[in-house]
């Protein structure tokens, strides 16, 4: 078996049965990519089947002189799933990355905004422009749901429950939760819709979706991420942040507020609420005063 054969079926094992999104697959692939140019480039002449455990451990260490801890130990994970994709395909008997170990990296906590920085965020778009309106409704989106941006990108008209105070939100592998909005949320959402969109051209195919750009459709991951940088630049936030920074935003201040843990892994679309007690440790300080204000024994 080829390398782009071995791939291509991986494609379609993570699309199809693991439900995974493009993005992710994606990323597998380039990590297991990584190690196809490192065999070509050492004219070690392997194929996915023929592999083995030293051939590994050189990558793993030339990996390293290259790349930070957590980017070492991502690959390695996905060179693992890779191979014991192969195994249970009858394709390996053992998996090469047995022995490989990640490396000890600390948990990175998520970076967050306060609620004054956000309001300097808002403060800074120009209203005075067709699309001030349409960035103000999607920023009030992202931090007012906690949403992803591939979710913001994707909602659509269908999509707005008002009457009922949800959205339904499509997640990570098209798996779709309904998350609550707010009567502000609302708001502009509508503003942008009454205001701004229903006087634009619309493409074939976007005329479900919510969020367009200027030529009538669906605006790009990478343009969501240009507009909040730009925001960012202009409000004169130092910090370096993205969609993604407000959604965390979002699980933070409803933690620091009293939320019930289970209700954000709901509202966040987390499988495992592991992945949502991250944001237990963003602020301890916190943590301490809702000891020192409940616990009887203060």
């Amino acid at each position: 078996m080829k390398w782009e054969q071995a791939l291509r079926d991986y494609q379609h094992y993570l699309r199809i049965e693991r439900g995974l999104a493009q993005n992710s697959i994606q990323n597998y692939t380039r990590d297991i990519q990584k190690l196809q140019h490192f065999i070509v480039s050492r004219k070690l002449n392997e194929s996915p089947l023929a592999v083995n455990r030293e051939t590994v451990q050189l990558f793993i260490h030339e990996l390293a002189k290259l790349v930070n801890p957590r980017s070492q130990a991502r690959v390695i994970s996905g060179l693992k799933s890779f191979f014991n994709y192969l195994i249970f395909e009858d394709y390996r008997q053992d998996n090469p990355m047995d022995l490989i170990a990640s490396p000890k990296i600390g948990r990175k906590l998520p970076d967050t905004l306060s609620t004054k920085e956000i309001n300097q965020l808002i403060m800074a778009i120009d209203l005075s422009k067709p699309e001030g309106e349409r960035n103000r409704a999607m920023i009030e989106t992202l931090y007012g749901c906690g949403l992803r941006v591939s979710e913001l990108t994707g909602l659509r008209i269908s999509d707005l429950f008002f009457d009922e105070d949800f959205i339904k939100v499509t997640g990570k592998g098209d798996k779709q939760r309904f998350v609550p909005i707010s009567g502000i949320n609302k708001k502009y959402i509508s503003i942008y819709q009454n205001q701004v969109r229903v006087h634009q051209t619309i493409k074939k195919g976007a005329e479900d979706i919510l969020f367009l750009n200027r030529r009538g459709a669906q605006l790009t991951r990478a343009m969501v991420f240009t507009i909040v940088k730009q925001l960012a630049e202009k409000a004169g936030i130092q910090k370096t942040i993205s969609p993604h920074t407000f959604r965390h935003s979002f699980a933070t201040h409803l933690l620091e507020n009293g939320a019930d843990l289970r209700a954000i892994q709901q509202m966040l679309g987390h499988e495992s609420i592991t992945t949502t007690e991250v944001y237990m440790h963003v602020d301890r300080t916190h943590l301490s005063e809702i000891v020192n204000k409940y616990h009887p024994r203060k």
